[in-house]
């Protein structure tokens, strides 16, 4: 493991060499991975936002270059997600001597501070989306309109202020739909406990009534849509009605932000580049616990733990090799109940393939398994030969 861990930049930089061309769309997220255990010595193993909801467990931040899987880092486990972009940007340019690259985050990672910080680096163009408090900046302006946002047709703006910047308005009405769904559940969740706190008959003092308020909107973060004060030790709340009919106008609403220039990209491309960044989300699904499963890490060494998650995106790589080239495997198979070939299912045929030497009154025999016709054609789709002994 030490050897390979000495090598890693070396590997990761063949695999961006064969994977990247001179226009290279880079798609970078990060993901955290909880420890059990005592760690004192470790550097990375640290308490911070964790993403499976470990909260009383340590943990280390992963952040995963992909087209492909081509590279993997490990950060201690109290990093923010934006502070590992500008670096990984460097990291691109620099040591994987791609010089022109179009570096696709998601909102927590592309934030206007780091804009600002890569503002004038050569060659680089990013794709990222806005939060909802900019897209109300928008409105405000009045760049962009309510209206505008349609479900079937992707609507381009440019910032009058910046004529770089472009706005690609879209709208999903099964995202409006639970969007709104689970905002009026919190509400609901939220107005019961208010009228349980302003009913109450318990004595309790201003600082304890606001106290179990702020709990409770904490917990519900509805407290945009609720105004309250407490006055001679009694609750008294309004719900803004206003802001929560606003907020559902924009249920559903999404803006992607680019500043690749209109040659090199039309809206609709850019809208599909961002969304590509659910390949990075089912890398870290498969690395987390389809069938890689990362976790538990045995290693209490830095550099292991390191060389360990190395390995895991490595073998990653081979896996998503190998369901690009059984794709025609995959089309043809039914759907859902009917579905008979996964990729557990592939592997799982292929074990029973065998290369056996069998010495039986002193004489030795080298055989490899017949493949039957389902093996078969895994193994051609796959470009495997198998080779009888001799």
């Amino acid at each position: 493991m030490d050897r390979l861990l000495e090598r890693q930049q070396g590997i990761q930089r063949t695999l961006a060499k064969k994977h990247f061309d001179g226009n290279a769309l880079v798609l970078y997220d990060i993901t955290s991975s909880y420890f059990e255990g005592e760690y004192e010595e470790s550097t990375i193993v640290k308490f911070g936002y964790n993403r499976d909801q470990k909260r009383k467990h340590e943990q280390m931040v992963i952040g995963l270059i992909c087209t492909c899987p081509i590279g993997v880092e490990v950060f201690p486990g109290n990093t923010k997600d934006e502070t590992t972009v500008v670096d990984k940007i460097t990291e691109i340019q620099q040591s994987y001597k791609v010089k022109d690259i179009i570096f696709v985050g998601d909102r927590g990672m592309v934030t206007k501070a780091n804009l600002k910080k890569v503002k004038n680096v050569t060659g680089l163009n990013t794709i990222s989306a806005l939060t909802h408090p900019q897209i109300k900046e928008l409105l405000s302006r009045k760049v962009v309109q309510i209206d505008m946002f349609d479900e079937k047709d992707i609507v381009e703006i440019v910032d009058p202020e910046d004529t770089k910047r472009r706005y690609c308005l879209c709208r999903n009405a099964g995202t409006a739909k639970r969007e709104t769904k689970t905002r009026e559940a919190l509400l609901a969740k939220t107005t019961e406990g208010l009228e349980k706190i302003a009913n109450s008959k318990r004595k309790a003092t201003t600082e304890q009534i606001s106290s179990r308020v702020g709990k409770l909107l904490e917990k519900t973060r509805m407290g945009k849509f609720i105004t309250w004060e407490v006055k001679n030790e009694k609750l008294q709340w309004s719900l803004k009605e206003d802001a929560v009919d606003t907020e559902t106008l924009l249920d559903g609403c999404y803006i992607i932000t680019s500043d690749v220039p209109q040659k090199k990209m039309k809206a609709q491309e850019i809208v599909a580049s961002y969304k590509k960044l659910t390949l990075v989300e089912k890398a870290f699904r498969n690395l987390k616990t389809v069938q890689l499963e990362v976790r538990p890490v045995y290693h209490k060494t830095d550099d292991r733990i390191r060389c360990h998650v190395f390995i895991c995106m490595l073998v990653y790589y081979l896996q998503w090799h190998m369901m690009q080239r059984l794709k025609p495997l995959f089309e043809k198979d039914g759907k859902y109940k009917n579905r008979f070939w996964t990729f557990e299912n592939v592997i799982e045929r292929l074990k029973s393939i065998r290369r056996e030497e069998i010495h039986v009154s002193g004489t030795t025999c080298k055989i490899v398994t017949d493949p039957d016709e389902d093996q078969r054609k895994i193994l051609d789709l796959l470009n495997v030969k198998l080779r009888s002994h001799k």
